[in-house]
Parts: C-alpha cells; structure tokens; sequence
C-alpha cells in the first residue's frame, strides 16, 4: 500500500452517500476489487459507480473526468462512464469524490475477445481520441518527452537486474531516446491504455475507462498498449489501425518500458501491476530479440 493512501470501506462509502445525495442512500453499496493504485472503487446499485482517490495524486481526476469525458465522449467509437456528481470531503473522508454511471462489460483475456479485431478496435479508440478538441486540454501524464522519465527508468532498471536482460532494456531505452520526437500539434491521449482501463462485451471492445492519466501532447505513450495488451499477432493491426509511425512506435515502446517499476516496487504487494509488468517489459524484450 502507498504510504499516503488513505482507506475506505462499504459503511464510509453508505455515509457519504446518505449524507450528500439523499436519493440514492437506500442503494446497495458493493465493493469493486482492482489493481489499480489510484482509486477506490465501489458500485452503488446496479447502474451507478463510485470512485474515491485513495492517494493526493489522483484528487484531480475527479474534476478533470467530471469536465471532460463527456468532450471525448463525442469523439471515440466506445463507451466511456458517464459523470452524474461530485462529492465532498466528509465524514472523515479528505477529497472530492465522483459518481459515475457503471459501464458493463469485463477486461479483455486471451479468452474472451479475437487478438485482431480487438487491436483494430483499440487502435480506432486511440485514432479517435487524437481527432477530439484540444482545446483548454491539460498536459498528459505521459504525453510529454521520454527524456523527462530517463533517470526513473534508470534507476528501476538497475533495481530489477537479475530479474530481467537489463542490457537489453537500456538498449531499447536509448533506441527510444534517440527517436525523433512529435512534431505535430498535441493530441489527446489516454495515457494508461492497460487491461484494467479497458472493457469487452460479446468478444468486442466496448468501453474505455479511468482517464486519470489522459491529456495533449505526444500520442506515443498509448503506443505502449501494443505490448501491454497485445499478442506479436496482432501488434502491427493496432499500429497500422492507431496510425503510428516509426518514431511513435519506437517512443512507445519506451513507454512500456517504463512499467519496469513494477517488477521490483509491487513484486510482493500488488499482484496486478506486477502481471502488467512482466507481459509489457517482457513484449518490448521479445520483440527486440
């Protein structure tokens, strides 16, 4: 667990509700498990979500997602969870909070969707997005230059030597680096195009969620999907469907080594994120062999 993360549970959650949005206190509070850092997650009823940051980092999105998902709504061929309100900080609780309408549908397996039409679907949500408005957007947390991740990518590479060829991952790294870099206008992103923010239905995608990460700028960090979430099969459909070039993919895949974090700092407390980091940084290695 972050040091500064702060904990909810069911009956906190109950109060809240009850306290601040009177019509929906009879609902039943569930609990949502996930792997995700940022947030906690709880369903209220059977058509409404509630998400509560867990950590200082993540208070913003409850605004940011509030504001501006319905604006990349318009422009994405999937689903995206509609906002219904904000809360406040009380009964203990410290931060805003957001009500979402619950999207259906599961996260993608190797089971439950075709490797290709799901990177031709993944790939024309990311083509979407880079055709919405930009305008008033916000920087994205990876849509900036690699360069601005190069001694955190160190530093963890050094952390996981024995756990992975960390020659080889240095090597992509600076192959990464080297990349010429965006010279187009900004574009929106996602920026955490991973299994966990992404939802099938009837072996399709159907929905993108958890914007925390989203904003303008450079679209290669949604590149990083090609390995987060795709087998060797399929990874050219993505990027011919995304419309990355070269220098995007090379970038991406810098993105995706970037996630080399997780093999050491969530080795022993969060399974997930560990999973992440072993299909991701070992892609990018696979594809490098």
């Amino acid at each position: 667990m972050h040091r500064d993360e702060v904990r909810t549970d069911a009956t906190l959650v109950r109060r809240l509700v009850g306290g601040q949005f009177p019509q929906w206190a009879d609902r039943p509070v569930t609990p949502v498990p996930s792997g995700g850092t940022s947030n906690a997650i709880y369903r209220l009823g059977d058509d409404l979500a509630i998400r509560l940051p867990r950590i200082a980092d993540a208070v913003e999105q409850v605004t940011f997602e509030h504001e501006w998902l319905p604006v990349l709504a318009s422009s994405l061929p999937v689903a995206v969870p509609q906002p219904c309100a904000v809360g406040r900080p009380a009964e203990g609780y410290p931060w805003p909070w957001a009500i979402h309408r619950w999207v259906d549908g599961v996260h993608p397996t190797e089971g439950n969707v075709d490797p290709r039409r799901f990177a031709a679907n993944l790939g024309a949500v990311v083509a979407g997005l880079q055709r919405a408005d930009t305008a008033g957007g916000r920087a994205g947390y990876r849509s900036g230059p690699l360069s601005g991740r190069d001694g955190y990518l160190r530093e963890w590479t050094e952390a996981a030597r024995g756990v992975v060829d960390t020659d080889a991952v240095l090597a992509i790294w600076e192959d990464a680096l080297a990349a010429p870099a965006w010279a187009g206008p900004p574009v929106w992103t996602h920026g955490d195009l991973l299994a966990g923010n992404v939802l099938v239905r009837d072996g399709r995608l159907c929905a993108l969620i958890d914007f925390g990460a989203a904003g303008v700028g450079d679209p290669a960090c949604d590149a990083m999907a090609a390995w987060a979430l795709l087998d060797s099969d399929s990874r050219e459909v993505f990027r011919e469907t995304a419309g990355f070039d070269d220098a995007a993919w090379a970038r991406g895949k810098g993105w995706a080594l970037t996630f080399i974090t997780a093999l050491t700092y969530y080795r022993e407390t969060n399974p997930t994120m560990y999973a992440l980091a072993q299909r991701a940084v070992g892609a990018v290695l696979s594809d490098h062999a």
